[in-house]
């Protein structure tokens, strides 16, 4: 079989694989979607196209919706060429369940596939197109982290930014000025309501997107590209809006395992590539069953009916707790303690490390221990339920295949969000953040991570990580087996606010984490010891 629109027509073989096909026509949703775009998504990798393709594909089923997702990429064009294009934009999800058991279906809502690239005038052309619809209702973003960044760590534009502010919307490379221009394109044409939804894991996240765009419009008004009807068009609420959002869903680099056995079962070309901006992405995308989205219902021009297809519908304040439970306690936070002593302690599958003795304390102590002090309770759902699910079901899963080392990408983009803010909140609450000690214990493994060395004195390639060079530049200069070397070259990450959203010496918390890294520095052996040690 071929996954392709006429490689579904062989229906029986499908069924025989045991993959489900889609009840509605694929070509009409998406002939539908391109006549009148109503929802288009930035950022086409895995995630996207399983959990929010998964539920654009539901409301197809349902009825609910009758045209699909419009899907732009902004940054790696590889993914449209060799995943998108060659696939008729179809892609086959596989559902690993805990008790080993899979669930394979064909999403056929991915309608439309186009590279934002302003240098390629028929795409730039389709994509002011889209955006001057009136029947858009939602631009949608799952681009991480860093895709909102603008400012370096020391707080000056990234060069690419200023090239794209001192150049314009007509000449727009990055992802933040992409959007804007095309915004400006709306307001240009017909000033007709939107809304843009974050759905990064990013601490209000609605609120930085809307910062991001509304930086680059007032650059380009001091620049003379935009006048400031259009600044005060981004700024109406009551026509673009930002609501917050809260996204769970563990979704791994696709598995060759996985690749092996479609294609034993008769599926054609499924094999994972590594693109050129090293995206892993294949035609299929493998992830957990248990899923999460929680949004602000705040759409000026309208909306699917997401709630039927088990979205949370709901306010700011909710949304904002939700995310927090999340991002600050649950989820995110024993991601970014357990990933890097991983890569570190020699573990592949973060499966594995969760089976690891030390590790299961030391994020049992940064999520129930010292996040479940100050979490927010969103009511819709239970912060001790949600964490008990993780830790005892969704974390362990071995079928899953997550790896330690995705979960040390961009780690320096989240670990304000992720340890950050519960250090303020112990400040708060008590003064400083002494009482802590997992949350030390965790951002000292992240700095020794990012030494490259692990516990047995083998190396390593780090994580793709936007500030992983400034970090290790920083940190050249220590020496594993001389604890000397490490004099003050940590001063300037654990006091950088942009970084950890607080001063860490001022929260009382700094000489701690430096103690701790000196002590994982001493030779072999020495991270488990540690460890232990602070563990009791």
């Amino acid at each position: 079989m071929k996954l392709t629109i006429s490689g579904l027509k062989e229906q029986e073989s499908w069924e025989k694989a045991g993959i489900k096909l889609p009840g509605y026509d694929v070509e009409a949703a998406a002939k539908a979607a391109k006549e009148n775009p109503r929802w288009v998504h930035f950022g086409i990798g895995n995630i996207f196209r399983i959990f929010l393709g998964g539920i654009a594909d539901t409301l197809l089923e349902e009825g609910e919706m009758d045209c699909g997702i419009t899907c732009v990429e902004s940054f790696d064009y590889d993914v449209v060429d060799k995943i998108y294009d060659p696939y008729d934009n179809l892609v086959l999800s596989v559902i690993l369940n805990s008790d080993g058991t899979q669930e394979k279906r064909v999403l056929g809502s991915l309608s439309e596939a186009l590279k934002a690239q302003s240098c390629d005038g028929a795409a730039w052309e389709r994509l002011k197109e889209i955006f001057s619809s009136e029947s858009l209702q939602m631009v949608s973003f799952t681009i991480t982290e860093k895709g909102y960044a603008l400012k370096k760590a020391d707080g000056t534009f990234f060069g690419f930014i200023e090239k794209d502010i001192e150049e314009g919307p007509e000449k727009a490379t990055s992802a933040m000025a992409i959007v804007t221009a095309m915004l400006f394109e709306r307001y240009r044409k017909n000033k007709a309501p939107l809304a843009l939804v974050s759905m990064d894991n990013c601490s209000q996240n609605g609120k930085l997107l809307g910062e991001s765009v509304l930086t680059m419009a007032r650059e380009w008004e001091k620049n003379g590209f935009v006048d400031e009807g259009f600044v005060s068009y981004v700024s109406d609420k009551a026509k673009i809006s930002f609501p917050w959002t809260m996204i769970d869903k563990i979704t791994p680099r696709p598995s060759e395992k996985i690749a092996d056995a479609l294609e034993a079962s008769g599926v054609e070309d499924m094999q994972p590539v590594i693109t050129s901006k090293r995206t892993y992405i294949a035609p299929f995308v493998n992830a957990e069953g248990p899923q999460y989205l929680v949004i602000e219902d705040d759409f000026p021009n309208g909306r699917p009916a997401l709630e039927k297809a088990g979205v949370y519908m709901t306010d700011r304040d909710t949304v904002n707790k939700s995310e927090r439970m999340k991002v600050t306690v649950c989820l995110n936070p024993i991601h970014t303690a357990l990933g890097p002593y991983g890569c570190v302690l020699g573990y592949d599958l973060f499966s594995d490390e969760m089976k690891d003795a030390d590790m299961l304390k030391l994020g049992n102590l940064v999520g129930y221990g010292e996040g479940m002090e100050v979490v927010p309770d969103p009511v819709i759902l239970s912060p001790k339920k949600f964490l008990d699910e993780l830790m005892q079901d969704r974390f362990p899963n071995p079928y899953l295949g997550d790896t330690c080392l995705r979960l040390c990408t961009d780690s320096s983009q989240g670990l304000g969000v992720r340890f950050g803010v519960t250090v303020k909140a112990y400040v708060e609450k008590y003064g400083d953040a002494k009482k802590l000690i997992g949350i030390p214990l965790a951002i000292a493994g992240w700095l020794r991570y990012l030494l490259g060395v692990d516990d047995k004195g083998g190396t390593y390639e780090l994580a793709p990580d936007p500030m992983a060079k400034e970090m290790q530049e920083r940190l050249a200069d220590i020496v594993i087996g001389d604890p000397s070397s490490l004099t003050d070259q940590l001063k300037w990450i654990l006091s950088n606010e942009n970084v950890f959203f607080i001063n860490l010496y001022e929260a009382g918390i700094g000489e701690l984490i430096e103690e701790i890294f000196r002590e994982e520095i001493k030779g072999p052996g020495a991270v488990r010891a540690t460890v232990q040690k602070y563990l009791g």
